[in-house]
């Protein structure tokens, strides 16, 4: 509303003036809540503390509400918090979008991370899949153990996780069950050895616990070998009858044996889960999710029937 006063001038009740979200402020409020501490995020976007508490506050004075409550274990939102943050991770992907495009020219880029096994068995057709839905948009493609791609994805370094837990772990989206099973070379007698050698990729396997549990109830002696990071590595190991190793059922190459009757202990299942941020709405990482789905989610639906 303006008023108008006799010499002409005009003042403008600023209460209703049009207001916008600042960009730095949102980024704040977004990463602190991402982290739930004001300290990791002020980490993460090299600025001090008082910095970030001061552009989180600023926030709340032109929404008028309050984002987060605070107490002495950190800040956790609001309901109100919960409603602003799914509009602020909307509008700062669009302004990272619009600003990359605008700079660079160049397509945008989706980060996913999919564990060493499932790239080789299940990737290829989820990025020749999403390829034809969305020719305009680039997958950066991450390799790594689940813990790691679990917790990448938890301080916001990937758009979408498939990662490998027991199956009763995890409260994201389930898109698979699966066996998890050892294997061994088609003619081989690695399984026979004691101390057990056992190859399981790297030392921050998804299956190493519980392959260890397993093997320390049952009473069998075994020894982690060639943790070396590189599946193929272990493959060969395994395709030597150098050791043998845990994989899920669907995952093991034609050439190599499940060795189900080898006097070793069983194993659980183990789900394949998608980790995604279902506040955010942006339809090219939905077309992504929709992919992975289509690829790895067909047991599900199978067993559910």
């Amino acid at each position: 509303m303006a008023s108008i006063f006799p010499d002409g001038a005009i003042a403008f009740d600023n209460d209703r003036m049009p207001r916008h979200l600042d960009p730095v402020l949102l980024r704040a409020f977004a990463t602190t809540a991402r982290l739930a501490s004001v300290t990791a995020a002020a980490e993460r976007l090299h600025l001090s503390q008082g910095t970030v508490s001061q552009q989180i506050r600023r926030l709340e004075d032109v929404l008028g509400e309050r984002v987060f409550e605070r107490d002495h274990r950190g800040v956790r939102l609001t309901p109100f918090g919960e409603r602003a943050l799914a509009h602020a991770t909307r509008l700062l992907e669009l302004n990272d979008q619009a600003l990359h495009e605008l700079t660079h020219g160049q397509p945008r880029t989706l980060r996913l991370g999919v564990p060493p096994d499932l790239i080789r068995t299940s990737v290829p057709a989820i990025l020749a899949s999403f390829a034809g839905a969305c020719p305009e948009v680039e997958v950066a493609l991450r390799s790594d153990m689940s813990p790691v791609l679990r917790q990448a994805f938890a301080e916001g370094e990937l758009d979408l996780a498939v990662v490998e837990e027991p199956a009763a772990e995890s409260p994201h989206e389930r898109l698979r069950d699966d066996a998890l099973v050892w294997v061994g070379a088609a003619r081989g007698a690695a399984h026979a050895s004691r101390p057990l050698r056992v190859s399981l990729v790297a030392d921050n396997c998804a299956f190493r616990d519980t392959v260890q549990f397993a093997l320390m109830e049952a009473g069998v002696p075994a020894r982690f070998v060639f943790e070396t990071g590189d599946i193929e590595a272990t493959t060969t190991l395994v395709r030597g009858d150098l050791a043998i190793t845990a994989w899920l059922a669907s995952t093991v190459p034609a050439d190599l044996r499940v060795l189900d009757a080898a006097g070793l202990p069983a194993l659980p299942r183990f789900a394949i889960n998608l980790h995604r941020d279902a506040s955010r709405g942006d339809a090219t990482v939905d077309a992504l999710a929709d992919a992975i789905r289509q690829h790895l989610g067909l047991a599900v639906a199978a067993q559910e029937s």
